[in-house]
């Protein structure tokens, strides 16, 4: 049954842990036992993590830079002498018509989800080997669920779930397991920061409550619930699945 096993020893690494699903992910691995080394794309947000999340390690990379999550998970290992598990969930989002879609904003939401997932998964590699460890990225309803205004966002999520199924059937010689999970529409610091005019972002929240089952948005705590329970270490022959926490979205 899953849960049932401590995570005590077991070194983890968060990117985009500095806020929502990434942060309650890591608190939520930590209150578990493992050491937590949680990732924030700046020095600007690095201070702040550490004063509110003191029990986690914290790092500072730009997951769209090869060199520096090679540097960050380098420091680990040096200080932590193993990785036992993976949590991609740096991301960004911008919707926007297609007409609107400007090719800096593409190119960047490939890069930190896309580019960004490949890049600190392959950094993260040989140690994973050794521990026969796990991944668990974070992709989207939207990669699956059909929406206006997010087709490249949707792209990019996509992409993720791809690489997740393809990177379990790789990597399970090694032991390596690799699932993902699927958050529908979840309430992050980051959902008010969506560069969009006031009217439609109104309106795509009253979509949700008209779309959801649940009729409601879902909380980071209760996405993080679903991440370890995927990392669990009793949780032994579960790969290459992408678990939907969308109150009921996905089915509607």
């Amino acid at each position: 049954m899953p849960t049932t096993k401590s995570f005590d020893g077991s070194v983890f690494l968060v990117s985009g842990a500095s806020s929502g699903i990434g942060e309650a992910a890591a608190v939520a691995l930590r209150q578990r036992g493992a050491a937590v080394y949680g990732l924030t794309s700046s020095s600007s947000t690095l201070a702040s993590a550490r004063e509110r999340h003191p029990a986690v390690r914290w790092l500072s990379a730009d997951v769209t830079r090869r060199s520096e999550v090679g540097t960050a998970v380098a420091a680990i290992l040096a200080e932590a002498g193993r990785l036992d598990g993976l949590v991609n969930t740096a991301g960004i989002y911008t919707f926007a018509p297609l007409e609107a879609s400007g090719e800096e904003m593409m190119r960047r939401q490939f890069e930190v989800n896309v580019f960004g997932t490949v890049f600190l998964t392959q950094a993260s590699l040989a140690a994973l080997k050794d521990s026969k460890g796990t991944i668990v990225n974070v992709s989207s309803t939207s990669a699956h669920k059909a929406m206006a205004d997010q087709s490249i966002y949707a792209a990019t999520k996509g992409a993720v779930e791809s690489l997740t199924r393809a990177w379990a059937l790789e990597l399970a010689r090694h032991g390596v397991r690799v699932n993902a999970i699927s958050p529908g529409p979840t309430l992050t610091p980051g959902i008010a920061r969506i560069p969009m005019p006031k009217e439609m972002f109104e309106a795509a929240k009253e979509q949700i409550l008209r779309t959801v089952p649940l009729a409601r948005m879902g909380t980071s705590e209760e996405v993080a619930h679903w991440i370890v329970t995927l990392a669990d270490p009793a949780v032994t022959w579960l790969t290459g699945q992408i678990v939907g926490i969308d109150g009921g979205l996905s089915v509607s």
